[in-house]
């Protein structure tokens, strides 16, 4: 039944948005991923993911010159969100949470290691381009 939580024996379901290198696609990510998950049936994780989307889509259009794209995936019990993006270098490391309070930039993949129950990147091509996918998985309860 659309709308109502799904378990693990859920059949797996995947959308992927492909989005500009725009500023406003962050927006779009996170709007279409609430409409996601809510019409799925896992709205308690909806502002956690939102949050992690947000990370990862705003890092992808900020820090690359290409189109990106935000993949959203259930799975067993787990949701996982990612995104590609052109540039195949490597995202630099996460600080530690505690030491990026004041900091400019830097904080997206430090609150993505806080928030999310594992997380991670790979080198990744795509229609004919090299880049890479930085993703992070919610686990249900």
């Amino acid at each position: 039944m659309p709308g109502s939580a799904p378990t693990d024996s859920t059949p797996p379901w995947e959308y992927t948005l492909h989005i500009p290198n725009d500023l406003r696609a962050v927006t779009v990510s996170r709007r279409t991923l609430r409409v996601i998950l809510t019409m799925h049936g896992l709205i308690g994780l909806v502002d956690t993911a939102e949050l992690l989307a947000t990370e990862l889509v705003s890092n992808a259009v900020r820090h690359t010159k290409g189109p990106a794209a935000l993949r959203v995936r259930w799975s067993a019990g787990v949701l996982r969100i990612g995104a590609w993006d052109a540039d195949p270098e490597p995202p630099g490391p996460p600080g530690m949470p505690e030491s990026l309070a004041e900091a400019e930039e830097g904080r997206g993949l430090a609150l993505v290691r806080a928030c999310a129950d594992l997380w991670g990147w790979q080198p990744l091509a795509r229609e004919g381009s090299r880049g890479k996918y930085v993703w992070c998985d919610l686990v249900t309860a």
